[in-house]
This record gives C-alpha cells, structure tokens and sequence, in this order.
C-alpha cells in the first residue's frame, strides 16, 4: 500500500476538525498570511493617523481594497502548499522538515510586515520600485539596516514570537493530523486548482494602476499589499505613456513646447515637426568660469534659516544663502538621487517609471556634461560610495564623464567610511585634488560633487559637530553643513576659487510623504549659487525646477550651443514661464504660482488650487489650457526618450 493511501495513525486522530484533513496546513497558511497583511495594514495605519482625512468612509474602502489585494497575494503564496507531495509527510525526517518549513513560513510573513514598517518609515509608500532596486543592490542596503536598526534583537524577537504561534497551533490540534494525513492526489488538485485559478483572476483583474481616486495619498498606499506591489514593481520598470496617461496629437504637443521654449511654434530649420532642437545664442561674452556643483542628500529646504529653519544645523549654508544667490522658490522632480541626477544632468522632466539613470539606453543622452564638453570643459562625478549603486557609474561613464569613487582613491584618502561611502570630508578632498590637478592643465571644470553623509545610517567622524554620529537625520544635516563649510575654508585661497561658480543644490527632500499624491513643500529644495568674485548677492523667488539648472549656468558662462533641454534660464523667465515638475514613480505633478495639476494612471488629471503661505491643497475644476501643457512637456519627454532621439546634435543629427 502506498503512502498516497495509507490509513491515519494515532496521531491523525489526535487533531481536531481541520487539523486531521491534509489541507490544513493550506488553510492556516492562507489565514496567517490574511491575518499578517491585516495587522501590518492596522499598523501602518495607525502610524499616520494625524495625516489621514478623518473621512472613516475612505478608509473603509481602503481597507475593502487591501484585503481584495491581500487576498491575491495569499492565494498565490499559498498555492503551493496544496500541492506539496505525500513523501514529504511519509516519513519521520520529512516531517521534522514540512514542520521547519512552516515555521519558516510564518517567520517570513512577521520579517516582510518589520520589512514594510521600515521601508514605510523612509517612503510613506508600500514596496514599489525602490524595493526593487534594494533588493538588486543588497550590499549598501543590508548594510544600511544593519547599521542603522538594531538588527539581532528585532530578528530574535521575530524567532520568539513566531515559535510562541507555532507552538500554540500544534497544541490547538489544528495542525496535529496535517502531516499524516494520506489525502489522494486527486483530492488535492482540485484545492490547489482553485487558488491558482484565483489567484489568476486576481492577477488578470487587479492592476495597481487602476486602484479608485482616494482624496488621501496615503489611504491609497494603505490599500495596497507590500508582496503584490512588490512582484508588479519587479516585473516592469516604466509605465508606457500613451497607455496610461492622458495624451494629445504629437504634432500639437511638440508645437506646444516650442512656443513654450523659444515662442515659436514652427521647428527649426531641417528638423522635423517633433523636434525641440533649437540653437540658444547668449548676449553677452563667453566666460570660461570653472563650475563644482555640491549634490547634497536629501536637504530639504526646511532645515535653512532662509525657510524657517529654527534649529541650527545649517550654519555655513546660511552664510553661504547670505553671500550668493539664494532661489527660494526651487523644486525638486523627485524624491530619490537618481531623480536629481536625471534633472540636474539631463535637464529632462521625469518620466514614469524608473529614473533614466537606471534604464537601458542610458548613455549617449544630450546632457549638461555634452555640452560643457564641447566648450572644452573637463567633466568628472565625484561619489563618495560605490558608483556602480543605482548605475551611476554607467550613466556618468556612459555620458561622457570621468568618475571617481571609493575604489578608483587611495586607501589613505578615505578618512572614515560607511555602507553608503566614504565621508563628506573625504570627497571634498578628492575633489579639491582634481581642481588642482585640472587647472594646473589650463582646462576649464565642472565637477558633479554627489556627498553621501545625509543619510541613514547618519555615521560621520568624531568631534565634528556637537550632536554625536549615529543619532539621527539632524546630525547627518549639520555634518554636510559642517563639512561644506569645511571644504569653502580649504579652498578659499585656491588659484581656481575666484573663477569659479560654486552651486549647492539638494538631489531630493528628506520626505515626500503627505495627504495628497504630490505634497508641493515636500520638493521644495535648496539651491544657492556663490562665486564672491562674479555674483552679487541676492534673493531670487521665480518658481523653477532641476531641469533648470544647466541653461541656467549655460547662460552664464554666456555659451551658444545647440539645445534639446527642457528646462530655462531662471534669470530670463517671465511671469508665464515660472513653473516646476514634481513627480513620484508614477504621478506626475505641474506646479505653478497657484496650481498643481497631477496626471496619473489611468489617464486620470486632477487639478489643484495651491496656496504657498498655508499649504494647502484644494481640488477645483479643470483648467484646460494648464491640463495641455502638462500634457504637452511630458509627453515629448517621454516621445523623444522612447524613440532615441534624447541625444547630442552630433548623433542626433
């Protein structure tokens, strides 16, 4: 007689109810993954209580969607187990196995809810894209937990906890018969056949993209389960304009921008009519002034004094904001330094999706550094961590730019180090080094300067600043403080200091998360240009955006060149012209004066009245002219992205 068919034992008739029927294990499988998702989402909710709406209606149906959504990704989870073969109960040492694998199934489910507490922590948001590439670059991030949480007490508290569960079903009897139960293979297939038919159904009718409106960002996240969005994030890494988001006629979105860019709609000479081509020619003299662009993480505008920053950890920003050129009303287009870098390199609005750095098709872009090169300019990135995170590396490499990171210095020239990356200190020293080395060769340069010290885990030296490392985000804010004002006293007596436009600029803010989908304070980054030998200073308040750095610097050095930017000179732009692209992974935001207007899947637009001094978000009726022009910039973006034509003039021509 086989195992398929032979009779219960004596334990099989010590379990009650379900647990003498082989799918036990099955169902308390499904009911603890439920059970998990159910508590992870009462968590979380909880957590941003104070930011939702009060509105219980909305939240009821959050929670409706959440549990459809948990109820997907339980039935895939799941699935399997119905179908694991009699042989793995057949004997004593494969049950001692099927028992650890189910303890190991509940440990996961617990770790994956601590995963999302923390991962929600950073980005307000359930595993998206982001998680996705944590996972792909697992030694900054594994590293970053452990440096950061107190990694072995949560993982032996998890272990208590969830042997405590084991152990208290084994004593129900719910699980006592599970692994001597001798079910046919017949009685199993139709079981297993109907969660995996689910589980398709789900798959086929559930899209994150199609979730309904909620009048609350954060009771949308709320509605949706980590596992899921997580295994829809792995599977696609952009979302197809046209296919999800409110279009126009091509021509008429490209004649848009034109008129937008250089008030003439008609496309320049020997281009056709989707081409933003233009040739910009300056006023005034070309200057050959050395540019060292400071990318600081995540500075938020609201640590500056400038912005209402009351406690004191941005001392040197704010005597650097007093003797240059301070822009007050300056947006970031995302919330990630990929975001930043696509901005600040390509001077292009974001895209859905990943950023541009991380996509195929990456290198030979039209760029700030393509231009600067043909000026003559030597172009380096200079990141204090390992380049090849995120794909910096080949996107700078890929663009032209030389890079230097942790591997390519010395061992001497890393003073102190973390997971991300040698300290702030460090890599302004190397870039001292290379301006040494570049102007003594009689060259021009720009160095992207990408600093590492503002994040989690918020390690830096010793005796530095008075809060101690390790302690949080404000310590990581002072040390960048702290060490660009470090970096200003060695280099003010350089040979290079007074022909030279420093920039400081933040890649991101330190949050992005709020009641709506694109929270307008939450981009609101830093942006200060100090040359004492060149600029005056003063307040600048036009509202702008990243991709407006490089024509703004362009104009400057009063350079002709040909352009495919998106963005403006800020010094130049009118009252119309003022406006700034914020965007997540897949809304995408067009913020002007007094309004906010969101295209998002599926081809959904909502438009917002916006009031800067009270931040406060208000839905009004939809403006038609401001809806075309939100369409118009980044359905080009996305045209001339998709179909290779981002590129410089001379391989685009």
């Amino acid at each position: 007689m086989t195992a398929e068919s032979e009779r219960p034992d004596a334990s099989q008739r010590n379990g009650r109810g379900l647990g003498r029927h082989r799918h036990a294990g099955t169902v308390v499988g499904l009911l603890s993954f439920l059970a998990v998702s159910l508590a992870t989402r009462v968590a979380l909710t909880i957590r941003v209580w104070g930011q939702l709406d009060g509105d219980h209606a909305q939240l009821v149906r959050s929670f409706a969607w959440g549990a459809l959504y948990d109820l997907a990704a339980a039935c895939f989870a799941t699935a399997p187990i119905a179908l694991l073969p009699q042989r793995v109960f057949a004997s004593r040492g494969h049950r001692k196995f099927s028992k650890a694998m189910f303890f190991a199934w509940l440990y996961g489910l617990m770790f994956i809810a601590v995963a999302e507490w923390m991962f929600w922590s950073e980005f307000h948001s359930r595993f998206n894209f982001i998680a996705v590439d944590y996972l792909i670059y697992t030694r900054e991030v594994v590293g970053n937990i452990i440096e950061s949480f107190s990694v072995v007490p949560i993982l032996i508290v998890l272990f208590g906890v969830t042997l405590g569960i084991g152990i208290a079903l084994r004593r129900s009897g719910w699980l006592a018969g599970w692994g001597n139960c001798a079910t046919p293979l017949r009685k199993r297939i139709p079981v297993a056949a109907i969660l995996l038919v689910a589980a398709c159904a789900f798959h086929r009718g559930l899209d994150g993209q199609r979730l309904p409106e909620f009048s609350n960002h954060l009771e949308m996240e709320l509605a949706r389960n980590g596992a899921y969005a997580f295994f829809g994030a792995f599977r696609s890494s952009s979302l197809d304009f046209a296919t999800f988001y409110p279009t126009m006629d091509p021509t008429d979105a490209f004649r848009r921008m034109r008129r937008r860019l250089v008030g003439d709609t008609a496309p320049a000479q020997g281009e056709t009519s989707e081409s933003l081509w233009r040739r910009v020619s300056a006023s005034g003299p070309e200057r050959r002034w050395n540019i060292v662009q400071i990318t600081v993480e995540s500075l938020s505008a609201k640590y500056l004094a400038a912005f209402g920053g009351k406690r004191g950890l941005t001392p040197n920003l704010d005597a650097l904001a007093q003797q240059g050129v301070l822009f007050t009303n300056f947006r970031a287009t995302g919330y990630r330094t990929v975001r930043g870098i696509e901005a600040l390199t390509l001077g292009l609005p974001p895209t859905p999706g990943r950023s541009v750095v991380k996509r195929p098709g990456s290198s030979h872009l039209f760029s700030f550094g393509s231009v600067l090169r043909r000026l003559g300019y030597d172009t380096v990135f200079l990141y204090g961590g390992y380049a090849y995170f995120d794909n910096m590396k080949g996107f700078f490499r890929g663009n032209g730019y030389r890079v230097v990171d942790r591997t390519s210095v010395d061992a001497d020239a890393i003073t102190f180090a973390n997971i991300w990356g040698a300290s702030d200190e460090d890599v302004f020293g190397w870039a001292i080094d290379e301006a040494d080395r570049v102007h003594a060769s009689g060259q021009p340069f720009f160095q992207f300067v990408m600093t590492t010290s503002n994040h989690r885990p918020y390690t830096y030296p010793d005796g530095r600043i008075d809060i101690p490392s390790h302690t949080g985000r404000t310590g990581g804010v002072k040390y960048s403080d702290w060490a660009i004002g470090d970096y200003f006293r060695r280099v003010k007596d350089k040979p290079w200091f007074d022909g030279t436009i420093f920039v400081i600029v933040a890649d991101h803010c330190a949050g992005t998360s709020g009641r709506v989908a694109l929270p307008p304070e939450r981009y609101e980054i830093p942006l200060i240009l100090y040359a004492p030998k060149i600029l005056e200073p003063r307040v600048e308040d036009r509202l702008s955006s990243q991709i407006d750095l490089p024509p703004t610097l362009l104009s400057m050095l009063g350079a002709d060149y040909d352009s495919e930017f998106f963005g403006r000179d800020i010094f130049s732009m009118g009252p119309e012209d003022e406006r700034a692209l914020i965007s997540t992974y897949q809304s995408l935001g067009y913020l002007t004066k007094d309004h906010l207007l969101v295209l998002s899947p599926v081809k959904r637009a909502a438009l917002f009245r916006y009031d800067r001094a009270t931040r406060e978000v208000t839905p009004v009726e939809m403006d038609d002219e401001l809806r075309q022009d939100a369409i118009a910039i980044y359905q080009t973006a996305d045209a001339l992205l998709e179909s290779g034509r981002y590129r410089p003039a001379s391989e685009s021509r």
